[in-house]
């Protein structure tokens, strides 16, 4: 098994955004289809609900296991909301557009989901 060459935690920013008030950080564990799933998971949700207000850093743990620390993170992919207050954590992929809104709390004052029978992709 190859391990994925260190890297430096990755920043990526909106253009021409200077200080988005959204700050999101992703935390994987190498260059895994997981890690690549949540990432593209991640940026087509915020280009569709924080077009130019957000900022994200993917720091790869196999390269600074250091800075999972500071977050608690205890699983990965996990994305951590660290602006606007307060910090938030989704574990997983991210593949589950509707947990990823409300954990991000995108949809203030909007109902909870409406309860359906649960699929097996859902869980």
């Amino acid at each position: 098994m190859t391990r994925p060459q260190a890297r430096r935690p990755t920043r990526v920013q909106t253009a021409g955004e200077a200080d988005p008030p959204w700050v999101l950080r992703l935390y994987v564990a190498g260059a895994t289809p997981r890690s690549a799933a949540a990432f593209r998971n991640l940026t087509q949700v915020c280009e569709e609900y924080l077009k130019g207000q957000y900022r994200i850093d993917v720091i790869d743990l196999l390269a600074h296991p250091q800075l999972a620390q500071g977050d608690q993170i205890l699983a990965v992919p996990t994305l951590v909301r660290k602006l606007p207050a307060p910090i938030r954590r989704i574990i997983g992929d991210l593949s589950n557009t509707e947990r990823v809104l409300v954990g991000l709390d995108l949809r203030p004052g909007a109902s909870p989901p409406a309860r359906t029978a649960r699929r097996p992709a859902d869980v």
